[in-house]
């Protein structure tokens, strides 16, 4: 059997399972201070913790949305590494995503995978759809939830 076909069984029998839970990860102010930086977002809210304290509901600052996001990449380090015969995975998008609490600074993220679906592609692709909540510490709500897909590269068989 070769190992894409290997990758798949293993991938199939753990829809509907979770497959992964990463380690915590502090966003402070300096993290969202130098997202704002980055993007060119910023916008008070972000960047402005008296400001923010005194004119919005969250008592302070709150990371962009897609700060939030951004860290899905590290969550996936922490949860996932190249199965037999892999070469490289690739961030293949999203199918849905929706921002559903606000993060605010000094809060703490994790990112909690389930598996949804798997689809070989070809004799080298798998494409993996998995259920993202980026969790946050102490809430009942995660800051967002997402199908995200990434693509599993293989070596080509007729290489080996």
């Amino acid at each position: 059997m070769s190992d894409i076909d290997t990758a798949r069984i293993a991938m199939e029998a753990q829809i509907g399972q979770e497959v992964g839970l990463s380690n915590w990860i502090l966003v402070d102010q300096p993290m969202i201070d130098n997202f704002a930086n980055v993007t060119k977002d910023t916008q008070w809210i972000h960047v402005d913790p008296e400001r923010a304290a005194a004119e919005t509901p969250f008592g302070g600052t709150i990371a962009h949305g897609f700060l939030s996001l951004s860290l899905a990449s590290r969550f996936a380090y922490d949860c996932f590494s190249l199965a037999p015969g892999q070469v490289m995975g690739i961030n293949y998008g999203f199918n849905k995503l929706r921002f559903l609490t606000p993060v605010k600074a000094g809060l703490r993220l994790r990112g909690r995978f389930t598996m949804s679906a798997v689809t070989q592609r070809n004799a080298t692709d798998l494409l993996r759809e998995t259920r993202l909540s980026v969790e946050i510490e102490g809430s009942d709500t995660p800051a967002l939830v997402a199908d995200w897909l990434a693509l599993s590269v293989f070596e080509d068989p007729k290489d080996t």
